[in-house]
C-alpha cells in the first residue's frame, strides 16, 4: 500500500511539475506578444481566437489595435475577453473606440465586463462605442448598451453615468451603423488612425466589417460573414490590406445554414480578390481546426499569400 501511495504523491508531483513548466512556456510567449505590440508602430494582438463553442482553451472573438504603444481600438469584446485583456496590459483610458461587428454573444458578451472594469481607469474623455443597427431580431448598439448600463432597467444600472454627462464616468457615445447602406460608412477619424464600416450579410444577424488605416497601413477586420456579402468584396476590392482577418470557423463540408458563413474556398477568393499581403484565420472552431489542412488547400486554391492561424494574445505587427 505505501508503494502504491508514493507512486501516487510521485505522478501527482510530475504531472504539476508538467503543468508548470507549460504555463511558464505558455507565459513567455505572451510577454513576447505583449512587448511586439508595443514596440511596433502598428500591430494587431488577437485577445480572443475563439467561437461561440467552449470546446478549448480560446475566448470569444475580440481583438485590439496598438498603434505607437497604445490600445486605440477594442474590435470586438466577446466571452473570455476580459481575461485577456488583463493579462495584455491593455489601459482602457488609451482607447479612441470600441467596435462591435455584431451582437452574438461570442462577440460582444464580454463587452459589460470591460466596461465595469473601465470604471477604475481614471479615463477623462469620451468614448465611442460603434456597432449595427438593429433589426426584428437583434437590438441596436444603442438599445443594447441601454438594457446593460441604462438608467432605468439597465441590468448593470449602477453603471448608467456612463450615458450621461456627469464627473463619474467618461461619456459613451454610442454610434449604430446603418447595415442597410452599400459602401463604406466613416466611424472615427483622428491622429493618423480612420476607421470605416461596411455592412456585411450573416444570415439575419445586422453585422459590420471594419477598415482600419494607421500610420500608412490598412487592417480588414471581416467580422463573421457569407458569400453573399457582394459589397464587402466590390467596395474594397482595391483596397489591397496589409492585413486581412477572417473567420475560421467551417469546413468545406460542413453542413450550415445557408448565408452564416463563408467557406474556406470563398475565404481564399476574398482575399485573393483584395489581394491581402496577408491573411490571418481567427474564430476557430474546432470542426475547422480539426481539418486545417483541408481548410489551407481549399484557401490555396485561390489565395497564395502568408496564411497565419491566431491563437489567444498572438501579435501581428505591420
Amino acid at each position: 500500500m505505501k508503494k502504491l501511495l508514493d507512486l501516487g504523491v510521485l505522478l501527482t508531483a510530475s504531472v504539476a511539475l508538467i503543468s508548470c513548466s507549460n504555463n511558464t512556456t505558455a507565459g513567455t510567449d505572451r510577454v513576447a506578444d505583449n512587448k511586439a505590440c508595443r514596440d511596433n508602430p502598428v500591430a494587431l494582438q488577437v485577445l480572443g481566437s475563439g467561437g461561440p463553442i467552449a470546446d478549448d482553451h480560446r475566448a470569444g472573438a475580440s481583438n485590439v489595435l496598438w498603434i505607437d504603444g497604445k490600445a486605440r481600438l477594442l474590435i470586438d469584446a466577446g466571452s473570455g475577453a476580459f481575461v485577456r485583456y488583463g493579462e495584455a496590459g491593455i489601459d482602457f483610458a488609451d482607447h479612441d473606440a470600441i467596435l462591435l461587428t455584431h451582437l452574438h454573444g461570442d462577440h460582444a458578451s464580454g463587452l459589460p465586463a470591460l466596461l465595469n472594469n473601465g470604471a477604475f481607469a481614471n479615463r477623462s474623455v469620451d468614448l465611442i462605442i460603434a456597432g449595427p443597427r438593429g433589426n426584428d431580431q437583434f437590438p441596436s448598439t444603442s438599445a443594447y448598451l441601454d438594457s446593460l448600463i441604462g438608467k432605468e432597467g439597465g441590468a448593470l444600472r449602477y453603471l448608467h453615468p456612463y450615458l450621461e454627462e456627469n464627473d463619474a464616468l467618461p461619456r459613451l457615445t454610442v454610434e449604430d451603423i446603418a447595415t442597410d447602406k452599400s459602401g463604406l460608412q466613416t466611424v472615427w477619424s483622428d491622429n493618423g488612425l480612420k476607421v470605416e464600416a461596411i455592412a456585411v450579410h450573416h444570415l439575419d444577424v445586422p453585422a459590420l466589417a471594419y477598415v482600419v488605416s494607421a500610420n500608412g497601413k490598412t487592417i480588414i477586420l471581416s467580422g463573421d460573414q457569407s458569400f453573399l456579402s457582394e459589397d464587402f468584396i466590390v467596395t474594397l476590392s482595391k483596397t489591397k490590406p496589409d492585413l486581412l482577418v477572417m473567420h475560421n470557423a467551417i469546413t468545406m463540408a460542413d453542413g450550415q445554414p445557408r448565408g452564416l458563413h463563408r467557406d474556406p474556398k470563398s475565404i481564399g477568393e476574398t482575399a485573393a480578390a483584395l489581394d491581402a499581403q496577408t491573411l490571418l484565420l481567427t474564430h476557430h472552431m474546432q470542426r475547422a481546426i480539426k481539418a486545417q489542412n483541408e481548410v489551407n488547400a481549399a484557401i490555396a486554391e485561390s489565395y497564395s499569400g502568408p496564411v497565419l492561424l491566431a491563437d489567444d494574445l498572438s501579435c501581428y505587427p505591420l
